[in-house]
């Protein structure tokens, strides 16, 4: 089939022209055009929905910020937004399909039955192919021809001149050579140990692009935003993989969770429960006598004003929602916690504004009330604090995990009995003997701290974060381990502050928390402290079976010793 000449460098639209003529050249016997999809000329129909698109935008972003402020809910809608949301996602619609020909073509079609529609469908969508690839181009219209889909190409190919063989544009740049795709390849079948790829590629850098590949494409989650340059690789050569992320100078440590993890994961895994989600604030307030701050304190913890309060507590988020207030009273002042959910927030800005608003609403019945500062010290934040330990603050979370009898055995290097008792005399008895808040464990602020610096939360809350109960004991007729770490305070949060740097979002990234949950806001944040957990648990384990076998020393000697001179390690 021969190819009519292109029309000449005067014609206006040569797309259009060309498009119109290669279905002629196809199908000559059909009358169809690719205008006849629409009732008006394209760019009419491109200028009505653009401007329906972002007019009705526009009029929902204001009409929802209004019922917000008037505490309406968002499901709740009248006639008039069903309209306008349906309007919305037609333009949408338009839009996304090329200015709505390929959608509304089959209900607009003039002229031609519908199986003479049918019939040309293939011709059509070649020619709207043909004006995308030409529109975008300055050079002749035979270059549009290089950006066809190979299904496109197959219909016209017997009309065209041969193509580039190589259209050097079309392929992306490879991020790993072919050698690299390869041990990529094995690493992810489980045929080369991620942790071998430094002693057998002899370049740690390369090793790490490569098991971050594998990883990326294994868990489907991005790691961009993680720096690679920079550091000295070779100071951790030989350390094994580990999915926790931790930001520690203690290379020991790196290398006992994971044994500890290695051991939770052969036994089967742990399992871990949100108890409890709420974050405090206690202001202190103080009047002109002790009978009036009692005053105040009754008519807080009156069950039939909570309710009032919470209305003004809640107007300073859309998350933030008042759960409990406790008083306390020190002669004239009055110490009063409040206790809210924050959503995916860690949340100290989102109660301190709360509790501002209650405040400012007391102070109309309170006018005597003279508030002394927005923190008393009850909250308590960044404290070992007894009512922490007891109450609760942030994510309250129990893991356990019961670790098999040759697990134990074979690779923590010890006896279940052993571990028990050594769990009495050390986390229980030492603990309390040493009049500890929170402190019956190992070394869970160890785990906390680092995992904490990672994923962008306060370090300075490691404080309260790591109070924790270590218990040990054997089940199964004693052959088998159960250990359980219960934390009253991890306060944690996936988005806002340090979450928001590029190497902690892509930590967060990795374990798919990054962010808010928008389909359950605070899902993120408790599953963040339930890996928190989890990595305590498996710190733990690790740590009392060196303990347990006299290695703590050698392996602080092995791992945290070096004769190498860091201060001369050029990043």
């Amino acid at each position: 089939m021969d190819v009519r000449p292109r029309p000449p460098p005067s014609a206006t639209k040569p797309s259009y022209v060309a498009a119109r003529e290669l279905v002629k050249l196809l199908y000559p016997n059909s009358s169809l055009k690719a205008s006849d999809s629409l009732p008006l000329p394209l760019y009419l129909t491109t200028g009505l929905f653009f401007a329906l698109f972002f007019s009705i935008a526009y009029f929902l972003l204001q009409h929802w910020r209004i019922k917000i402020r008037n505490s309406t809910p968002l499901h709740v809608v009248m006639l008039q937004e069903v309209a306008v949301i349906l309007s919305l996602i037609a333009s949408v619609i338009d839009l996304i399909r090329f200015y709505g020909v390929r959608f509304v073509k089959p209900f607009t079609l003039r002229g031609g039955s519908s199986d003479d529609w049918t019939m040309h469908e293939d011709a059509m969508a070649v020619s709207e192919e043909l004006m995308v690839a030409e529109d975008s181009r300055s050079t002749p219209f035979a270059s549009a021809f290089q950006s066809f889909s190979p299904q496109a190409y197959e219909i016209i190919k017997p009309s065209l001149p041969p193509l580039p063989t190589k259209p050097a544009r079309l392929i992306p740049p490879p991020l790993l050579n072919e050698d690299d795709e390869n041990i990529v390849n094995s690493v992810i079948s489980g045929t080369t140990p991620r942790y071998s790829l430094e002693s057998k590629l002899g370049d740690c850098k390369r090793a790490v692009a490569i098991r971050r590949a594998a990883l990326q494409r294994t868990t489907g989650k991005s790691l961009e935003g993680l720096p690679i340059e920079g550091f000295d690789y070779d100071l951790i050569l030989g350390q094994r993989e580990y999915m926790v992320p931790m930001a520690t100078t203690e290379g020991c440590l790196v290398a006992s969770m994971n044994r500890g993890c290695k051991a939770i994961y052969a036994s089967g895994g742990a399992t871990a429960t949100v108890l409890r989600d709420g974050m405090t604030r206690a202001p202190v307030v103080r009047f002109t006598t002790a009978a009036r701050a009692a005053e105040l304190k009754l008519f807080l913890e009156e069950p039939g004003n909570f309710q009032t309060l919470a209305v003004v507590f809640n107007r300073s988020s859309r998350f933030a929602r008042l759960q409990g207030i406790k008083c306390a009273v020190a002669g004239k002042n009055l110490y009063v916690r409040f206790s809210c959910s924050t959503g995916d927030a860690m949340g100290m800005n989102m109660v301190s504004k709360g509790v501002q608003n209650v405040l400012e609403f007391l102070q109309q019945d309170f006018p005597d009330m003279d508030v002394i500062a927005i923190s008393g010290n009850l909250c308590a934040d960044k404290k070992s604090a007894a009512v922490n330990w007891m109450g609760g603050r942030g994510k309250s979370v129990v893991c356990e995990a019961v670790i098999k009898e040759g697990v134990v055995r074979k690779v923590l290097k010890t006896s279940v009995a052993v571990l028990v008792e050594l769990n009495v005399l050390k986390n229980l008895a030492g603990s309390a003997m040493a009049g500890t808040v929170g402190g019956f464990n190992a070394h869970a602020s160890n785990i906390v701290s680092a995992i904490f610096i990672a994923t962008g939360q306060d370090p300075a809350q490691n404080v309260e974060s790591s109070h924790c109960i270590t218990m040990m004991e054997a089940v199964n007729d004693g052959r088998d381990l159960h250990i359980s770490v219960t934390m009253p305070s991890i306060e944690v949060g996936t988005v806002g502050g340090g979450t928001q740097l590029a190497s902690q979002s892509a930590c967060l990234n990795l374990l798919g928390v990054r962010g808010g949950s928008r389909d359950s806001p605070g899902s993120n944040s408790r599953l963040l402290a339930t890996i928190v957990a989890g990595a305590v648990l498996a710190g733990e384990l690790s740590l009392m079976s060196s303990l347990a076998t006299g290695q703590l020393v050698n392996s602080h000697m092995k791992y945290n010793r070096s004769g190498k001179d860091v201060t001369k390690v050029v990043s």
